[in-house]
């Protein structure tokens, strides 16, 4: 399953889908199917247009986003789950050192948590999920990472194996049992936690919703923009890899409703 969801993400992502329903367009039209080439290809122009010139990705991200507020800070916390997927594995595998991507802030505000509540642990999930799965993941790149804030290394559990939200789940189960560790505050990217949040109760894990790495402000309206191409691109992309994935879930049996709240 995990295979299969790569690559049909490869095809699926929202630039390969233009690219590709213009080549089939263009294929079609020399193969004197002109009119269901220009169906293709006007396909492609139109997903091309709402992935680099409008705001659909951030409105669409942004409803992710908004779905779990973040609570107030408990009066006490003893346990903290993290979600993997802020670490440049491929780039440290070659360069040594702590390098982080846009979804730093899952372990920055983990490490800021675990300074605030000095008696919580730390279950960090994450292995690697590259295709080639030849790289260090995240749980294991975290040692060094929760070093340098000054948290020890005792405190850290380590789940090293998952490569989808739905093996952090189903390992977190585990390994919170096995170490007595419960009503754990759950920190993963905010449009990202509903996905979570749906996974975690199937497998009927107790967590309190801590989302971080905000995308958006907010305050987006569907509209036309012209000037940041490139972002709203990234940002479609995001945004069509979660639905896709909440409703891949949903219908695979493995969450209770498309949209946890």
């Amino acid at each position: 399953m995990f295979l299969v969801s790569k690559i049909f993400w490869l095809l699926a992502q929202p630039l390969s889908l233009a690219f590709f329903s213009a080549l089939i367009g263009f294929l079609l039209a020399l193969l004197g199917r002109a009119r269901i080439g220009g169906v293709f290809g006007s396909l492609g122009l139109v997903v091309l247009f709402l992935t680099l010139f409008t705001t659909t990705g951030s409105y669409f991200l942004q409803i992710l986003e908004d779905r779990f507020p973040r609570p107030s800070p408990p009066a006490e916390l003893t346990c903290i789950v993290v979600l993997g997927g802020a670490f440049e594995n491929v780039v440290i595998d070659g360069r040594g050192g702590i390098e982080l991507n846009q979804a730093a802030e899952r372990f920055v505000e983990t490490a800021r948590l675990a300074r605030a509540y000095p008696a919580a642990r730390i279950l960090v999930s994450g292995g690697d999920g590259s295709l080639s799965g030849g790289y260090a993941g995240d749980a294991e790149l975290s040692r060094p990472f929760f070093d340098a804030f000054g948290i020890a290394p005792d405190r850290l559990v380590r789940e090293e194996n998952s490569r989808t939200t739905f093996e952090n789940a189903r390992n977190t189960k585990d390994l919170l049992g096995a170490n007595q560790m419960e009503h754990c505050a759950l920190v993963t990217s905010a449009y990202h936690m509903p996905r979570s949040i749906g996974l975690f109760r199937s497998f009927g894990i107790d967590v309190m919703p801590w989302p971080t790495d905000y995308r958006t402000s907010g305050k987006v309206k569907l509209g036309v923009d012209f000037t940041q191409p490139s972002l709203n691109a990234q940002l479609t992309t995001t945004a069509a890899k979660e639905w896709t994935g909440l409703l891949a879930y949903y219908l695979l049996g493995r969450t209770q409703t498309i949209l946890p709240r």
